[in-house]
């Protein structure tokens, strides 16, 4: 008998075994894939850590998660410095005065600032109706156009003038040099790839791969006292009340032997919407590789239908009312505590998932409760 069956190996899974073992409880770790780690599992190839399922940058202002985490790996100090590529031309992002430069020619805060207020001038007034009017009266015409538009659309699959405005609630415009995208402290890659944090983590802790506690819902019920499912919530309840909504995504990874830097960044975004992509990673800049050979992965999004991978849960009202029904009955469950990105349909940052998971754990292991 276990104290604890956790299913799904990943990051929320893995920090939630880590805290039980060192309360001395007795745990099994479960996941329906091959391997370990969830969406952040790195694939070594030649040398290369390639992030399987799209690129991850560890960054956080919570500096209790940032001791916790350093506990288990050594991060290196990357800093996120993404490109958008728009019909050929290379801006900075976030937006800030490298931005501006480029957008304009402008070379000092009070004439970026100026432009951006007579690019939004005619947009004043006019109570935003879906994401396209917002960006159009924080951001005006180029910038909307060139950077905002076409990623937009391509990342949800419909058009701008379809999404709701709160989408975009603000857009943090930078008037400095600055392209650090995250605002964080403490930001970087494990070195050595995610993978070294997730096997720190569950260390001597027993581990079943292509295992899916949904096939044998009842036998591991029978063998755990107390169960922390990180797996859809939806599908835990047979989508009793019918499937939430995700995006998805499709990865293809190129290994290019004998090209040493295929594009000089580890992540450029492409922002028009007639390019299928929306982004191209190069890994080997996330660990500063000089490897003679490099990998290099274009991201597509897509739509999404049960059994495929879910990635981005659609946080619309209509949704947002249905997770409120499973969420209604997950808590009548007293066996079971649903936690992470799908437990939750939340879209976390990997701190805020190990924030959440190292609360949960804190909760129920010292208290016995499940909030």
């Amino acid at each position: 008998m276990y104290d604890y069956l956790i299913v799904g190996a990943g990051l929320y899974g893995a920090v939630f075994a880590q805290q039980a073992k060192a309360a001395g409880k007795k745990c099994l770790v479960i996941d329906k894939r091959d391997h370990i780690a969830g969406n952040i599992f790195c694939e070594n190839t030649e040398g290369i850590h390639v992030h399987k399922y799209g690129a991850h940058i560890f960054h956080t202002s919570n500096k209790e998660v940032w001791k916790y985490v350093n506990q288990f790996v050594e991060f290196n100090n990357y800093i996120n410095t993404p490109l958008a590529n728009f019909q050929g031309k290379l801006f900075s992002l976030p937006f800030n005065m490298y931005t501006f430069y480029q957008l304009w020619g402008t070379a000092t805060p009070d004439e970026a600032k100026a432009k951006i207020e007579e690019q939004r001038s005619k947009y004043k007034g006019i109570e935003p109706q879906n994401l396209e009017e917002q960006a159009l009266s924080l951001a005006g015409d180029d910038i909307y156009r060139m950077l905002i538009k076409g990623y937009t659309e391509k990342q949800w699959g419909r058009n701008a003038n379809e999404l709701p405005a709160f989408i975009i609630r603000r857009l943090p415009f930078r008037f400095t040099y600055n392209n650090n995208y995250f605002r964080d402290p403490y930001q970087g890659i494990p070195i050595g790839g995610y993978n070294k944090l997730i096997e720190a983590l569950l260390g001597d802790t027993e581990v079943r791969l292509n295992t899916d506690f949904n096939d044998q819902k009842e036998y591991f019920r029978s063998i755990a006292k107390k169960i922390i499912y990180t797996g859809e919530i939806d599908r835990f309840f047979d989508y009793r009340f019918g499937p939430l909504e995700y995006r998805s995504l499709r990865f293809d990874h190129k290994f290019m032997k004998g090209v040493s830097n295929y594009q000089g960044n580890a992540v450029i975004n492409y922002t028009e919407k007639e390019i299928p992509f929306t982004r191209v990673i190069e890994h080997k800049h996330f660990e500063f590789g000089e490897q003679e050979d490099t990998v290099v992965t274009w991201e597509y999004p897509s739509d999404w239908k049960i059994g495929d991978e879910p990635y981005y849960p659609v946080n619309d009202e209509k949704n947002s009312l249905l997770f409120e029904k499973y969420k209604s009955l997950a808590q009548s469950d007293s066996q079971v505590v649903f936690g992470g990105r799908l437990g939750e349909y939340k879209y976390y940052d990997m701190d805020q998932v190990i924030a959440s998971a190292l609360k949960s754990a804190q909760n129920i292991l010292e208290n016995g409760q499940s909030e």
